[in-house]
C-alpha cells in the first residue's frame, strides 16, 4: 500500500479498540516468567554448550601473540575461536568497528576471543587463562583535546544555514553565547546482550536480543559471508534496548561461530562490565549556543553548533536536529563536527540527536529569556512557529507546542513559582520550578505484515517487528482487532522472526505508527478477500462484532474460512511537503539541600501531542520511562573516561548510576487529544522518545531556579553546586 496522500475517514477512526487504554497482551507471560528470552530457547535449542568473550585489554595497537593452549585444555572447554581460526569474515554495513579483533585492535574491550565450554563457569574459567601480548598504540580519547582542531563538518552533513547569521547576530539588541557539554552515556538495558546459536547443515537460527531483525539479519549474513537466506534470526521478547540492539553485536557472530566450530548450539552474553565498552554508548557532546533577539524577546538570530567523536566510520550526534524546527528567527546556522576518537563505537541511545541536543538548547532559551527579563514560558510561545523556518512555505502537519505550554504551566501550578532564583526554603531545602520545550521529529519507515483469518473467525499477525517493552504486541493486536472487527482476545500476534514479513523494527520512535501502519495496509487487503469470497463491497462493507456487513445483510467471518493476506506500507513524500514532529511541555519541581548540594525531583509532568495515541497506557509507561531516563541523565549518567588508556572506567551498574525508585517522584503525563492524518493511515507519531526529550533541561532550569546556581556541564552533580550555593546562617 502506497500512503502519498493524507488519510481520510477509515475503520481505524471507529476507535473500538485503537485509542484506548488496554493492558500488555503479552504481560501475564513476563509476570510469570514463561516468556522466553534471547539466553533461554533450551527448548528449541537443547544441550547447548557456552562461551565467554574475552575482551581486548588495550584501547588500540595491535595483538602481538595469543596463548590459547591452557584454555583448550582446562576442563569442559570445547573450542577457543579468535580471529585466527574464525576463517574469513566480513564486517555488516551499520558495524562501524568489527565486531572480532585482532590482530588490529580498534577500542577496548572489543572482543578478540571466544571460549565455548560445557558450563558458563568453565568457560569463563578458562577465558582468564588465555594469555594475550599487546603493542599499544598512542589513541585520541579527550573529545575537549581533539575539538580545535575540527572546524568543518562531515561530507554527509554540511552546515545548514538562513539568512545571515553572523550580521544579524552581531546587531542583535540583547545577545546570548554559552558553550555545554553532554557526557557519554550507556544504554544500560535490564536484559544484557545475549544470543544462542545453532546449525543445521549451511542454515543458521539465532535466537538474539535485536531490536531490527532484518538489519541483524543482514549484517550478520554478511560477517559470515554466507547468503541472507540462511540465516534464521528470532527474537520475540527483549528485555529493553534504548538503541543498544539496534545493530549485530559480538553476542550474535560469536554464538554463530561456536556453534559452527563444535556443530552444536552455543549460547553468549555479554556480561555487564563487558557491554558499555564492547558495544555502543551514546557519544558525549560539546555544544555551543548563540542566540539573539530584540528587547521584545524576538528571536532574531540564532546558532547550534555540536562536536562528538567517533571512531573512523562512526556516527556524527546530531545534536542540532531540533533547532533547524523548534523556534521562530530569520536568520539561522546549524552544524556538526566530528572528531576521530579511539574510544568504543558510538550510535543511537534512545531519541539520538534531540535528548542531548535538548538537553542544551532549553537552558540556552531559558538562559536567555532571564536575560530579556521574560518569563520561560512566555519566551517559548513568543517565539512559536507554524512552518519550517528555513522554508515558510512548508508548514507543520501538526503543531501543538504551544497548547502543550500553556496546559503543563496552568496544570503544574506555573504561575506560583517565583521568577527569582533562591527565594523558595522548605526548612533545609531549596525549592523551585524549571520547565523546557519538548520535540522530537517523526520519524516513518516501510514496515509489512501478514495478516490469518482462520475458520474459528481468530485472526494471527505475523511481522518481524520486534517488542523491547514498549506494548508492540498489544497495539497491533488493536490494530487487527479494529480493523477485522474482532475482540481483542481473538488475535494472536507473532513478532520478531526473519520468516515473517519485514517491518519498521523499533528505534527512532517510528515502530508504533510504521508497524501498526503495516498491519493495517494488510488487514486491508484481508478485509478485501474477505469481502469478495461472501460477495460484499470491499469499499463499504463493515467489519464487526465477527461478522461482516453490509445494509440488511451480515455474514459471520468464520463462513469465509481460511484465508491469508499480506501487504507493506510504503511512505510516499509527504514527509517532503510537511514537517512531521511531535511536541511537549516539560515542567519539575526540585529540591536542593542547601548544606549538601543534594538534588531530589519532587514532581514531574509532561504534556505530550503526538498523534493519535494508540494505547494510552502503553504510551503513558514509554512516556514516564522516556522522564526517568531524563532524570538519570540530568542527575547522574556518566561514563567516566580514563583518557590516558582509553576506556570508560564505571562500565558496571555498581558504578554507572542510573535512577532507582526512590530517585523518581510522582510523574504525570497528559496528551492532547490530535490525529495526524499527514503521517500514516493510523494518524498517529511516536511517542517514546518525545518523552527523554527537554526532561533533563527542565531539571537543569528548576535546580537555577531553586539555587541561582548555573549548571552547563551534565551531569548536575552536588560537587558543580556547592560553591554557588547560598552559605549557612
Amino acid at each position: 500500500m502506497k500512503f502519498e496522500n493524507p488519510a481520510q475517514d477509515n475503520p481505524i477512526d471507529q476507535l473500538k479498540v485503537v485509542g484506548r487504554a488496554h493492558d500488555r497482551i503479552d504481560g501475564p507471560l513476563k509476570t510469570t516468567g514463561t516468556a522466553p528470552y534471547a539466553y533461554e530457547w533450551h527448548d528449541e535449542a537443547p544441550n547447548a554448550a557456552y562461551g565467554y568473550v574475552v575482551g581486548s585489554a588495550i584501547a588500540k595497537g595491535r595483538i602481538t601473540s595469543m596463548n590459547v593452549q591452557a584454555a583448550k585444555k582446562a576442563p569442559g572447554v570445547l573450542a577457543v575461536i579468535t580471529a585466527e581460526n574464525a576463517g574469513k569474515l566480513g564486517k555488516g554495513e551499520k558495524n562501524a568497528a568489527t565486531l572480532l579483533g585482532g590482530p588490529k585492535i580498534e577500542h577496548y574491550h572489543q572482543a578478540i576471543a571466544v571460549v565455548v565450554a560445557e558450563t558458563f563457569e568453565q568457560a569463563r574459567a578458562a577465558a582468564e587463562l588465555v594469555q594475550v601480548e599487546y603493542q599499544r598504540e598512542r589513541g585520541a580519547y579527550d573529545l575537549a583535546e581533539e575539538k580545535p582542531a575540527v572546524t568543518t563538518p562531515p561530507e554527509d552533513t554540511p552546515d545548514k544555514k538562513v539568512g545571515e547569521f553572523d550580521s544579524a547576530f552581531a546587531s542583535a539588541e540583547v545577545k546570548f553565547d554559552a558553550t555545554y557539554t553532554t557526557p557519554d552515556q550507556s544504554h544500560m538495558a535490564m536484559e544484557p546482550h545475549a544470543s544462542m546459536a545453532a546449525w543445521e547443515g549451511d542454515k543458521l537460527t539465532l535466537w538474539t536480543s535485536n531490536q531490527m531483525i532484518n538489519w541483524c539479519q543482514t549484517d550478520l549474513a554478511k560477517t559470515l559471508n554466507i547468503p541472507e537466506e540462511n540465516v534464521h534470526v528470532r527474537s520475540p521478547y527483549i528485555g529493553g534496548g534504548f538503541g543498544g540492539k539496534l545493530f549485530l553485536r559480538s553476542d550474535a557472530l560469536l554464538a554463530a561461530l561456536g556453534a559452527r566450530a563444535i556443530k552444536r548450539p552455543v549460547k553468549v552474553m555479554l556480561t555487564r562490565p563487558l557491554i558499555p565498552n564492547n558495544t555502543t554508548h551514546r557519544p558525549a557532546t560539546i555544544q555551543r549556543v548563540r542566540i539573539g533577539a530584540d528587547k521584545e524577546g524576538k528571536i532574531t538570530a540564532i546558532a547550534h553548533e555540536s562536536w562528538n567523536g567517533n571512531v573512523p566510520g562512526g556516527p556524527t550526534e546530531t545534536a542540532t536536529n531540533q533547532t533547524e524546527f523548534l523556534y521562530a528567527g530569520a536568520n539561522r546556522l546549524t552544524g556538526l563536527r566530528l572528531a576521530k576518537l579511539d574510544l568504543p563505537e558510538g550510535n543511537a541511545m534512545r531519541a539520538p540527536g534531540e535528548a542531548p541536543g535538548m538537553m542544551v538548547l532549553e537552558i540556552a532559551i531559558d538562559e536567555m529569556a532571564e536575560k530579556l527579563g521574560m518569563d520561560p514560558v512566555a519566551f517559548r510561545i513568543l517565539n512559536d512557529t507554524q512552518v519550517d523556518p528555513a522554508d515558510p512555505q512548508r508548514k507543520f502537519s501538526q503543531r501543538q507546542l504551544v497548547e502543550c505550554l500553556r496546559q503543563g504551566a496552568e496544570h503544574f501550578g506555573w504561575s506560583q513559582r517565583n521568577p527569582k532564583p533562591g527565594q523558595v526554603r522548605e526548612g533545609r531545602w531549596l525549592v523551585g520550578m524549571g520547565m523546557a520545550a519538548g520535540f522530537r521529529n517523526n520519524l516513518v519507515m516501510k514496515s509489512g505484515a501478514r495478516v490469518h483469518l482462520d475458520p474459528q473467525g481468530g485472526v494471527t499477525v505475523e511481522t518481524d517487528m520486534t517488542d523491547i517493552g514498549t506494548g508492540s504486541y498489544t497495539i497491533i493486536a488493536q490494530t487487527a482487532a479494529e480493523m477485522m472487527g474482532v475482540p481483542l482476545d481473538k488475535v494472536v500476534v507473532k513478532l520478531g522472526d526473519s520468516a515473517f514479513p519485514i517491518s519498521a523494527g523499533s528505534g527512532g520512535q517510528w515502530g508504533a505508527n510504521s508497524s501498526t501502519a503495516g498491519v493495517y495496509a494488510a488487514c486491508v487487503k484481508l478485509r478485501e478477500a474477505v469481502a469478495n469470497k461472501l460477495g460484499f463491497n470491499p469499499d463499504t462493507a463493515e467489519f464487526a462484532e465477527g461478522q461482516i456487513r453490509e445494509g440488511d445483510r451480515s455474514v459471520a467471518l468464520t463462513d469465509a474460512g481460511a484465508l491469508s493476506a499480506e501487504d507493506s506500507i510504503e511512505f510516499g513524500d509527504l514527509d517532503k511537503k510537511y514537517q512531521q514532529s511531535t511536541f511537549a511541555g516539560h515542567f519539575i519541581e526540585v529540591g536542593v539541600d542547601r548544606a549538601t548540594g543534594e538534588v531530589r525531583v519532587r514532581r514531574m509532568l509532561a504534556v505530550c501531542a503526538a498523534g493519535r495515541i494508540l494505547n494510552p497506557k502503553t504510551a503513558r509507561s514509554q512516556v514516564i520511562g522516556a522522564m526517568t531516563m531524563g532524570l538519570g541523565a540530568a542527575l547522574m549518567e556518566e561514563l567516566a573516561i580514563d583518557t590516558r588508556l582509553g576506556y570508560f572506567v564505571n562500565h558496571d551498574m555498581a558504578a554507572y548510576e542510573v535512577p532507582v525508585h526512590a530517585d523518581v517522584p510522582r510523574q504525570e503525563v497528559i496528551f492532547l487529544d490530535e490525529t495526524d492524518p499527514i503521517s500514516s493511515p493510523m494518524k498517529a507519531k511516536g511517542v517514546g522518545e518525545l518523552g527523554i526529550c527537554g526532561v533533563s533541561a527542565a531539571i537543569a532550569n528548576a535546580i537555577y531556579n531553586a539555587t541561582g546556581v548555573r549548571v552547563r556541564d551534565y551531569p548536575i552533580t552536588l560537587d558543580k553546586l556547592l560553591k554557588g550555593l547560598p552559605e549557612l546562617v
